[in-house]
């Protein structure tokens, strides 16, 4: 096949470009056949595709949210309530959220009397670096509410009913999530807390994880969209492996080889659960808000990513080198900006009385730079190339990162299949 002259690309890079920026339904039915997943994240992805073929994207005044999410509040109340000092919140790049004070008679008032709560309106862009369900992360923040300190998790449109995507309403909690000596950085990317708060903020985070892990995920229709793990299987892990190579397939602006290499050894690899855990997928430093004057962790955020699984999927998560940085010494590497990757793991153990087993360490630690190679050079970049969503600039930069993940795969794939 020619290059043509002037873009140095082939007409076959053109065209598999186009069927990924306009898929066709053929298109479509054929990537959900290959790569099976999830009931509600085979949806979740299904929606993201056909949405292509929709109108363009348009920035979403904020009068259509207070007008929604008013509708979707007196749908679910009963009686009219009012949404005052509604303004944008920063935060959750990928998600476009509204801060206001909800006017109402609140969880158990009787009678009219008002009550004034302030809130956040979550709701989905056009297209995100994450595409994912707002009924799932409604119901694992219901589950763990109690467990961990979280946001109270009011309402959900998760069909979009009220609002122009699908949203959640939760409570408005308290904190920051960067010191004010490191505030600089894009939240989470090796942020450092400095030596005072780090101990301080250290053993909540392993101790949180923790109680997360050991959470029972009870019965339907508790966590009802998820699909149930089996001890002994690993049926579940390949499905989470399924759904992220899916978003390879139907987001990625050129194919990688290794990408194609490291999907059929997580599959050839996966480990049967020895243990089902509610597990958050996303934690680490920057997704997590605290008092800085108390050292104390108010609130565990983004939960849009969360699946019952394995444990291990956290830890590894937790010590990617993109949340890294030196200590002190100039020579020890702190994971989250916590501790050394042993100290966390030895902590963890001794906390949630749960083993940490090397092997599935080294398979997790492919799957998590996996993963965030394909959110980085597939979905971020696929949502940036389309200017389909509000945070265009963000995205060009974190796609930007993708091929120093991609090298950071590479180089762990090779030592941990050595």
């Amino acid at each position: 096949m020619t290059p043509d002259p002037k873009s140095g690309t082939t007409d076959q890079t053109m065209i598999d470009d186009s069927i990924r920026q306009h898929p066709s339904d053929a298109f479509i039915e054929a990537v959900r056949a290959r790569f099976p997943t999830e009931h509600e994240v085979d949806t979740v992805l299904t929606r993201k595709m056909r949405r292509r073929n929709g109108p363009s994207f348009q920035a979403v005044a904020l009068d259509t949210l207070v007008d929604g999410t008013e509708r979707l509040i007196t749908n679910q109340v009963g009686y009219p309530v009012r949404i005052a000092d509604a303004r944008w919140l920063s935060g959750g790049a990928s998600k476009l959220q509204m801060l206001f004070n909800l006017q109402w008679r609140g969880e158990n008032a009787d009678g009219q009397a008002q009550v004034v709560t302030p809130m956040v309106l979550r709701m989905e862009p056009a297209a995100s670096v994450t595409e994912s369900s707002r009924r799932r992360e409604f119901e694992v923040i219901r589950a763990v509410e109690g467990t961990v300190p979280v946001p109270r998790a009011y309402w959900m449109d998760p069909d979009a009913q009220f609002l122009p995507y699908p949203a959640m309403v939760y409570g408005f909690a308290t904190g920051t999530a960067k010191p004010s000596h490191d505030a600089g950085k894009v939240t989470g990317l090796g942020q450092n807390y400095g030596p005072d708060l780090r101990a301080k903020l250290a053993p909540q985070f392993i101790d949180y994880l923790a109680r997360i892990h050991n959470l029972p995920i009870g019965t339907p229709p508790v966590l009802a969209s998820f699909d149930r793990p089996e001890v002994g299987s690993n049926a579940s892990v390949i499905r989470q492996v399924n759904a992220a190579r899916r978003i390879w397939e139907e987001d990625r602006i050129e194919e990688e080889p290794v990408m194609a290499v490291v999907y059929k050894w997580l599959i050839r690899n996966a480990h049967p659960i020895d243990h089902i855990s509610i597990v958050h997928a996303d934690y680490r430093s920057g997704n997590f808000l605290f008092d800085e004057a108390k050292g104390e962790i108010t609130a565990w955020l983004d939960w849009e990513g969360a699946v019952l699984g394995d444990r291990h999927q956290d830890l590894t998560y937790a010590a990617l080198p993109i949340f890294q940085h030196y200590a002190e010494d100039g020579e020890t590497i702190l994971v989250s900006g916590m501790m050394p990757e042993a100290e966390l793991y030895a902590a963890y153990e001794k906390a949630s009385g749960l083993p940490v087993d090397p092997a599935r360490i080294r398979y997790f630690g492919v799957f998590n730079r996996y993963l965030v190679s394909v959110l980085l050079l597939a979905a971020s970049t696929r949502a940036a190339r389309g200017a389909s969503t509000h945070q265009d600039v963000l995205l060009n930069h974190v796609a930007g990162m993708g091929y120093l993940a991609l090298s950071d795969l590479l180089s762990f794939f090779r030592s941990a299949t050595a």
